[in-house]
């Protein structure tokens, strides 16, 4: 439905047929959501200063200072958003009523873009970070310091603000969504429409993809190192906390954005019209990445695994000790199977090679 008259364009979809609809949703889900995650973030970010006054390794600080910027992230999307979506269903306010400019509406839009790209893109820096630092580590160790590190979490930000900012120049465009309580791009056939959703999709997925990529190469680079012969030159047992943390956002943001960033993508190349309870329902998969990210650095560091099961050593030595033995374990089932695909011929020709002919056996002194 086009806008016509006085409509205001954001109030005017073109794509996503909106619904006045109060009642859609429950103000308690909305409520419990918000307050579960931004007590999460808030414990994460108590427990990241702690263990930032502690930690006595560089790279360490460096990690916990892009995790803190990842932490502060969600905490103010939570915040936000969750205002935004907590006093519609207090108040039912009629957006096209209370707000004929758009000005809350274009804000609710460039919130769900921004918190939203944030989490993917500073999930692709810290890869990048953790690549450099176990590939290149004195190559990092001079380039990189604390004051670079909080630029770059700047950057992220700059940069992530400077896409939701790009519908306000025209590309691209914010709309209301069912049932009223949020905005968020326009997915249509239109030009510069049809482009910012790709821009959105493409930014986070590749995102994901280099997070993925790096990560799996630091991850085998670790374990080479940590089990290679100068494996005591340098302790590991920092950074393979950290790698494990990494994965963990990592899964949790790729099982979380995937489903929405695919969902636009397919949305837009195929100029379908958007399935309204498909979008409700992906977004809310997505929002899931800011409540579950804070309990990765809560939940999965070497103090508390070791209060959860004391009898299991987490050191660097016991992570070598059980990757030897099960790289043995790999050999001896490796050469077990070669030896069962030899044929009979094989065998018989092995049974021969070993066999000494009688003329070169000397003979026995007490034999005649």
């Amino acid at each position: 439905m086009n806008g016509s008259g006085n409509t205001p364009l954001c109030y005017a979809n073109t794509s996503t047929p909106y619904t006045y609809a109060p009642g859609l949703g429950k103000i308690y889900f909305s409520a419990t959501f918000s307050a579960l995650g931004l007590t999460s973030n808030l414990i994460a970010f108590i427990v990241l200063i702690k263990s930032c006054q502690r930690t006595k390794s560089r790279s360490r600080s460096f990690f916990l200072i892009f995790l803190a910027g990842l932490v502060v992230t969600d905490f103010m999307g939570l915040l936000v958003t969750g205002s935004f979506v907590i006093s519609f269903y207090i108040t039912h306010v009629d957006w096209r009523q209370s707000d004929p400019t758009c000005h809350f509406c274009n804000f609710m839009g460039m919130s769900m873009v921004f918190y939203g790209l944030c989490p993917l893109l500073l999930g692709a820096v810290m890869a990048v970070e953790r690549f450099i630092g176990i590939n290149c580590p004195f190559a990092r160790s001079t380039n990189i310091t604390k004051g670079r590190t909080v630029s770059m979490v700047l950057m992220v930000w700059l940069f992530a603000g400077c896409i939701s900012l790009l519908p306000l120049a025209g590309f691209g465009s914010y709309h209301i969504q069912t049932p009223g309580s949020w905005c968020f791009l326009n997915i249509s056939s239109e030009r510069h429409d049809w482009a910012f959703s790709l821009l959105f999709s493409f930014v986070g997925l590749i995102c994901i993809a280099v997070s993925f990529l790096l990560n799996t190469v630091s991850v085998v680079t670790l374990i080479k190192v940590c089990c290679g012969p100068d494996r005591n030159q340098r302790r590991r047992d920092h950074e393979v906390e950290m790698m494990v943390q990494l994965l963990l956002i990592m899964i949790i943001a790729s099982v979380c954005w995937c489903p929405l960033l695919v969902f636009i993508a397919q949305t837009a190349l195929s100029g379908s019209p958007v399935k309204v309870k498909f979008l409700i329902l992906w977004i809310r998969f997505a929002t899931w990445n800011q409540i579950l990210d804070p309990w990765v650095y809560i939940l999965f560091r070497r103090s508390v695994l070791q209060r959860v099961n004391p009898r299991i050593d987490w050191s660097r030595s016991s992570i070598l000790t059980s990757y030897a033995s099960f790289s043995e374990n790999m050999r001896r089932f490796t050469r077990s199977s070669l030896g069962s695909n030899l044929g009979s011929h094989d065998t018989g020709n092995l049974e021969k090679a070993n066999v000494v002919p009688p003329s070169t056996v000397p003979p026995s002194p007490h034999s005649a």
